[in-house]
């Protein structure tokens, strides 16, 4: 099982990335798919989440920014964040539920300078 986070970088208030997560060598179908974001010193926190119906959650912080999408048929997940702001800074993770089961990628570093 693989997550590769990708997309992250430096930007400059006000820009935009986007970030992409493949998921591989999965067998079952995956539930949930989740963007994660951990800033130094704080906690990990929600940023989005997917169902595989396409049900979308944000968090208060992002809404508005930022749009959750994925592929079930490749098994990727992508998240466009516009608006970027200094406070966006952090490390950003790829998470998926499958079989009641949470795994993990590796993060993807995104800083926004001011």
């Amino acid at each position: 099982v693989q997550l590769p986070a990708s997309g992250g970088g430096l930007v400059q208030a006000g820009g935009s990335l986007r970030l992409s997560c493949a998921a591989s060598g999965f067998i079952f179908s995956i539930d949930t798919m989740t963007w994660y974001r951990q800033a130094p010193g704080k906690q990990r926190e929600v940023v989005a989440s997917i169902t595989r119906r396409g049900s979308t959650n944000y968090a208060d912080s992002v809404k508005g920014r930022f749009a959750i999408s994925r592929d079930n048929a490749k098994n990727t997940m992508d998240l466009q964040m516009n608006n970027l702001k200094p406070e966006d800074t952090a490390v950003y993770y790829c998470a998926v539920i499958s079989t009641a089961r949470t795994y993990w990628g590796q993060g993807t570093q995104v800083t926004v300078s001011s």
